[in-house]
């Protein structure tokens, strides 16, 4: 593996070849489909909260909406995990999409019926949420295995890029409307929206339906590919070629949950990394918790132009990460994904004495893409650094544990909000500030890791 990486360097450094290495068709149908999946879920995440304001002006009852989406990586993430891995990614994605398009149409039923309670949003947000665990899993999966390594930081840039402007300034403000038109209207539009991305899930190939498993009868083409960056499926390129069949029967990895758990703990820098992201992100769970009511009772925001607010909100995610693969390639990893925490903390804080909502948007946008700037890197980091064979299971075990924790940093936001609705965003810029700076040599270390690490 030594070899490899030592010719991968002498052909040039992974950062510069990114801009010079195509995506390819097959990263096209990918993102395609995460897009229309990104249009569903945005219509979702705006409908969802606006309706339940309609049910409740509790901001715990509230917060449960945003905690309940992600309980699911605690409960089902290691198992998803598991299942990414062994099954066919493809379907998986399908499946999923499948799962959330159906409890769509059941919010939507109970909503024209008047049968509709705070209830039955926490029982479709738990199911939009189980859909999610399946669909990003797999998404993340494949990604190494229809793009170049080199260009792993640009395929995540065009990711968080397609869910940004999807989410923001399509779904987000469309969602909006469609909820002053009619409660149950961007609900059927979601419903809707997850049929595409069934089909071209489908569509993506062989390789994108399972990780490398036979590693001792491809090592030698696998160096060499990795070498010359191509996919980590390109190694079994040839095997492919035979019929679909024995690409399907192939030996599943013989990987346990046991050992991707003992390769995350042992391995010292993922460790760390994921203990910190569980920190600033619950920070940032915690701050969110009461957004809406904060937007609409503290700045005044009208119920129909909250999709204004969000689209405001997401022009800076979009800056955020249209720019992170540029950065990257400018400074290093570590440099951008330190730089960004301090920018998250600050922003954070800025919302807090935010006078207005134009101020209080803006402050929000910047904080937004300062977590663009970070995702991006952050998922170029695990892509690269993870086996491909365990990567299912080393992400499900990693979201299980950040993601875990993040309804329960949710519904303590709610109940401070209870206090004032401004407080959380104060507390977790201090949080974010000191975890931050408790972890600069750990962040500016990112930078050391540009290849696989059994």
């Amino acid at each position: 593996m030594s070899e490899s990486v030592d010719t991968a360097q002498r052909a040039g450094s992974p950062v510069g070849r990114a801009r010079r290495v195509p995506l390819g068709r097959d990263f096209g149908k990918l993102w395609t489909a995460a897009a229309f999946s990104n249009l569903a879920d945005g219509l979702g995440r705006v409908a969802v909260p606006l309706i339940a304001t309609t049910l409740t002006r509790d901001p715990l009852a509230i917060a449960a909406i945003g905690a309940l989406a992600f309980l699911p990586w605690l409960v089902f993430g290691l198992p998803t995990g598991m299942i990414v891995d062994r099954f066919d990614r493809r379907w998986i994605m399908a499946i999923a999409n499948g799962i959330r398009g159906l409890a769509a149409v059941g919010l939507a039923l109970l909503t024209v019926t008047g049968a509709l309670d705070i209830w039955w949003l926490f029982a479709g947000v738990l199911v939009f949420g189980l859909g999610e665990t399946l669909f990003d899993n797999a998404t993340n999966a494949i990604v190494p295995s229809v793009v170049k390594r080199p260009a792993l930081d640009r395929a995540n840039g065009w990711l968080q890029a397609a869910q940004i402007t999807i989410d923001s300034f399509i779904s987000s403000p469309i969602g909006g409307v469609l909820f002053a038109i009619s409660l149950a209207l961007p609900l059927w539009v979601g419903a809707a929206g997850y049929l595409i991305p069934i089909v071209l899930a489908v569509m993506l190939p062989l390789s994108a339906a399972r990780p490398l498993h036979d590693v001792h009868a491809t090592s030698v083409r696998a160096e060499a590919a990795v070498a010359a960056g191509d996919p980590l499926a390109a190694s079994e390129e040839a095997a492919e070629k035979t019929a679909e069949t024995d690409a399907a029967t192939a030996a599943r990895p013989n990987v346990s949950a046991g050992d991707a758990f003992a390769y995350l703990w042992n391995h010292r820098f993922l460790r760390s990394m994921v203990i910190f992201t569980s920190i600033v992100g619950s920070a940032f769970a915690f701050a969110q918790a009461p957004v809406y009511l904060y937007f609409l009772d503290v700045q005044h925001v009208p119920a129909a132009a909250i999709g204004v607010v969000t689209a405001g909100i997401g022009l800076g995610a979009l800056g955020g990460s249209l720019v992170a693969p540029s950065l990257v390639a400018t400074f290093g990893r570590g440099p951008v994904m330190l730089a960004a925490n301090v920018v998250a903390a600050l922003s954070l804080a800025a919302v807090w004495a935010a006078p207005e909502a134009i101020t209080g948007t803006i402050a929000y946008g910047l904080m937004a893409a300062a977590v663009s700037v970070w995702n991006v890197p952050w998922g170029a980091l695990r892509q690269t650094i993870v086996p491909g064979h365990m990567f299912g299971r080393v992400l499900g075990i990693s979201r299980t544990f950040t993601w875990g924790i993040f309804p329960f940093a949710t519904l303590l936001g709610g109940w401070v909000a209870r206090i004032d609705l401004r407080l959380p965003f104060l507390i977790a810029a201090g949080l974010t500030l000191v975890a931050t700076l408790f972890a600069v040599r750990l962040l500016l270390s990112a930078s050391q890791h540009d290849a696989p690490e059994e």
